[in-house]
């Protein structure tokens, strides 16, 4: 058996590196750490979040906002009060979103990156 240690990275392709590193950075908060031909490296609290360019990812994530539920997704804890002021800002920004959804002990909102890959905001209940 292997023993892992922690997650040290995740991966996330984008079409437009340009508009992904934007996103990510503007809402989401996150630092370029380093950059590598078509891959950025992004600080994500104690992990790292590599995008990935590639410009021929086909639009995706559409259907998965409407039942997110299930999907495959990446998802990042928040504080209460961020977890609500994300609750108000993105649909006034355009960004799909699905939510809030209640787990009893926290509450969750899904949401799309502008190539439709599917994420999700965790906060606990007060």
């Amino acid at each position: 058996m292997i023993k892992l240690q922690g997650l040290d990275h995740f991966g996330i392709e984008v079409g437009d590196m340009a508009r992904g590193v934007e996103f990510y950075s503007r809402t989401l908060g996150m630092e370029v750490q380093a950059q590598f031909g078509h891959m950025t490296l992004m600080k994500c609290g104690q992990n790292e979040l590599a995008l990935f360019e590639r410009a021929d990812l086909p639009l995706k994530g559409q259907e998965a906002i409407k039942d997110p539920l299930g999907r495959g997704h990446w998802a990042f804890n928040v504080s209460l009060e961020d977890f609500e002021a994300a609750r108000e800002r993105f649909p006034r920004e355009g960004i799909p979103c699905h939510g809030p959804v209640d787990w009893g002990d926290h509450d969750c909102l899904y949401f799309l990156d502008p190539d439709g890959n599917l994420l999700e905001l965790i906060s606990p209940r007060r």
